[in-house]
């Protein structure tokens, strides 16, 4: 993945990822987008004179309009107007594709304003990559000012513009800020003039970046431009476990992946019966399990006082014959009926199909953990010692019993030869002492 800012060499092609400024992964630029049209070479003699300019790699895009005399094309480095000055960008889209994108964002020709001052040469660039090289340590200085004024609030992006004149901070909080002091500091510390602007958590992971938990880089930052709500309810519809670490992004939101696959699912569902959590039997009641939306199998499990519940697994048509019955006061003698429609997990299918359940029981085992023993003082087993002398008593197979008896009557008669034969270490005393004193 590229870093969010690129530097860009004397020609205006980044450096570094090798690829041109055309990667395809999005890394170098985050919203790219391929200009078909003008790759066509086909000269437009009705051009639309509207552009797009990518700034800061895709992290910012807007809409100029093209003046004659720029003859700037689609991939050049441009030095546009703003409201504080001049700012330099690249031209993503040109021509009637932009007419469709302006249509697409529901943006209008007469809310453009500023447009196209000339080609960007090498001093605009030098100063396009000074103003690059101090994002990062400015965005570290606002972020220990904003602590030392006790605002709940974090700044996650600083954009310098391309003169140098105008940085803008990108903050998320949870409320309204009053940084009313906070821009003074941040004005005398940075000698700039100073824009606040607020974002919620998805567009700062989009500005960031990353990589999610499928492998690839995040949605929000290569390819999506709108943000729909996502709730709960589409994860209960795709039948999977809300787990609040799981079902977040990096945003701290739920996925936005979520939405994708939603209509397919729904689509779906909708020829299930409806209302069948429960079904009466002659042989107890069937609870749902959980639903295979795709291959349209309903697992139950039986309840029963007798016996233990067994889980079954049941089509969806047979469901709703079952769920007829219930309905009439009406209940079947079995949950499969006498031509079964569905089968019992670990047995053959009334097709004959193989079934996809296996026993996976040994198959992983895990390594016993060996316990340490407490040391006492002198770094003896004093806790173990115990059960040390219990097991050699017992002997090596079984517990107590005659081994055990016999190895205990052998260590003690060996003892015993032992002080026999072991020479006393007691002094005795000297009794040619006391006879030379008398």
């Amino acid at each position: 993945m590229g870093c969010a800012g690129c530097s860009v060499g004397m020609d205006g092609v980044p450096k570094g990822c090798g690829s041109n400024g055309h990667c395809t992964s999005g890394g170098c630029n985050k919203m790219n987008t391929f200009d078909w049209l003008s790759a066509l070479d086909v000269h437009d003699p009705t051009e639309y004179k509207m552009v797009e300019v990518s700034f800061k790699n895709g992290a910012r895009k807007d809409f100029f309009k093209k003046t004659d005399y720029s003859n700037a094309e689609t991939g050049d480095l441009v030095v546009v107007e703003s409201n504080s000055g001049l700012d330099i960008g690249r031209i993503t889209l040109s021509g009637e594709l932009v007419r469709l994108q302006m249509k697409k964002k529901k943006v209008s020709e007469d809310s453009v304003s500023h447009g196209i001052v000339r080609k960007a040469h090498d001093r605009d660039i030098e100063k396009l990559d000074f103003a690059r090289s101090k994002e990062r340590d400015s965005m570290i200085r606002a972020r220990a000012i904003a602590r030392t004024l006790d605002l709940d609030m974090k700044i996650g992006d600083v954009e310098f513009q391309g003169d140098g004149r105008k940085a803008t901070f990108y903050y998320t909080a949870e409320g309204r800020i009053d940084f009313r002091e906070l821009v003074r500091n941040f004005a005398k510390e940075f000698k700039v003039k100073i824009e606040m602007r607020q974002i919620g958590s998805r567009q700062e992971s989009a500005r960031i970046g990353g990589v999610g938990a499928c492998g690839r880089e995040l949605c929000c930052s290569t390819w999506l431009s709108d943000f729909k709500s996502v709730t709960t309810t589409a994860a209960r519809y795709q039948n999977l476990a809300i787990n609040q670490t799981k079902l977040s992004g990096q945003c701290g939101r739920l996925k936005c992946c979520l939405n994708y696959e939603l209509d397919t699912y729904l689509d779906a569902l909708k020829g299930f019966p409806k209302h069948v959590d429960r079904l009466q039997t002659e042989e107890g009641t069937a609870e749902l399990m959980k639903t295979d939306i795709f291959k349209g199998i309903m697992f139950y499990i039986l309840k029963s006082e007798r016996r233990r519940g067994t889980v079954v697994a049941v089509t969806k048509e047979r469901v709703a014959e079952i769920k007829t019955l219930n309905d009439k006061g009406k209940k079947p003698d079995k949950l499969l009926g006498a031509v079964s429609s569905g089968w019992i997990p670990g047995e053959s299918s009334p097709d004959g199909d193989e079934i996809e359940f296996a026993d996976v029981t040994g198959e992983i085992e895990l390594p016993e953990i060996k316990k340490k023993r407490r040391k006492g003082k002198g770094g003896k087993n004093y806790k173990g010692s115990r059960n040390s002398r219990n097991n050699k008593s017992r002997g090596k197979n079984g517990p107590k019993g005659e081994r055990g008896k016999e190895s205990g009557q052998e260590k003690s008669s060996n003892n015993n030869k032992m002080r026999r034969n072991k020479p006393s270490s007691k002094k005795r005393p000297n009794n040619n002492k006391s006879k030379n004193k008398e």
